[in-house]
């Protein structure tokens, strides 16, 4: 069935697996920890759901500016610098 309708839409190198390993990139990219991507998959191990971690451009500067919207957060109010001051100091 998957085989037909995707000849259907002349997409032929589309697996099955494939969407399955995008959800699971995406719910990784969102931040879901590794116990909730095992959960997700139905795995036991870690070891399966590592796979789904991949490394994105950009990925970096949205962690650091996170970090520094943390970091901006729990300054005074007084002492608070923009994120791209933050980003600069460290």
């Amino acid at each position: 069935m998957w085989r037909r309708e995707t000849r259907q839409f002349g997409v032929t190198d589309l697996h099955f697996q494939d969407l399955r390993h995008t959800g699971n990139v995406l719910a990784a990219e969102t931040g879901a920890t590794l116990r909730e991507l095992m959960d997700r998959m139905g795995q036991s191990t870690s070891r399966a759901a590592l796979i789904y971690q991949h490394a994105r451009a950009g990925r970096d500067r949205a962690i650091a500016d996170s970090i520094a919207k943390r970091i901006t957060k729990c300054r005074p109010q007084d002492q608070r610098a923009s994120g791209t001051d933050l980003a600069r100091e460290a």
